[in-house]
């Protein structure tokens, strides 16, 4: 469905590549300075459009639960750790987090109106694994770890202009979905799910939940 939402814009893309060349082209410049800048508006109008179909195919499609990936942990010293991020392709990224809790965010596309009555199921990507300190004076004075999980970078990005909006988009929702805060512990690890409500994550060894156990 996503591929041909994207096919679909970049079709546009190119209707708007074409018109512009035509006007930039055209052999009579009697106004040549109002159809060049109609041209480059096209053109310019087609770059955007292009990468707007970039950053929309980078999400994925989202129908029922399923996993998207697994988190383990490895105690490098005190309140730090080196942690391995396996997504469903089997994709894997290390990071080191510091604190005492873990979480992991995902950006959602929430679609409404006719587009959610057709079908159209809604998009997520995942965005930022974090960690986080159990006390306030930890989290202020101590070293803190953001890591981001995609490296997409079009130019533009349709979830940050939409919440940035101050009134709602009638056919789309941006919103956050993250896994609850969860202790890191020395060779734990989680399953991470995700669901049209957002994230879960559950222990998948005995590390995992007897740190939830002492955690709760």
């Amino acid at each position: 469905m996503y591929i041909a939402i994207t096919f679909t814009i970049a079709f546009f893309a190119l209707l708007l590549v074409f018109w512009g060349g035509k006007v930039l082209l055209r052999g009579n410049w009697l106004l040549g300075f109002l159809r060049g800048s109609v041209g480059l508006l096209l053109l310019g109008g087609a770059l955007l459009i292009v990468l707007l179909a970039l950053d929309v195919y980078s999400y994925r499609n989202l129908g029922d639960e399923h996993s998207v990936g697994t988190v383990s942990f490895e105690r490098l010293g005190k309140q730090h750790f080196l942690v391995k991020f396996s997504d469903e392709d089997g994709i894997s990224q290390e990071f080191e987090l510091y604190g005492d809790q873990w979480q992991l965010d995902a950006r959602m596309l929430k679609w409404k109106g006719v587009l959610a009555r057709s079908g159209i199921e809604p998009a997520y990507r995942l965005d930022r694994l974090s960690g986080r300190y159990l006390t306030l004076q930890d989290e202020r004075n101590k070293e803190r770890s953001v890591h981001a999980l995609d490296s997409s970078n079009h130019g533009v990005d349709l979830w940050k202009f939409l919440r940035e909006m101050d009134t709602r988009v009638p056919v789309v929702d941006a919103v956050y979905g993250s896994a609850t805060f969860l202790p890191m512990q020395d060779g734990a690890v989680y399953e991470v799910r995700i669901s049209h409500s957002g994230l879960l994550a559950r222990p998948l060894n005995q590390q995992a939940q007897s740190a939830l156990n002492e955690w709760q």
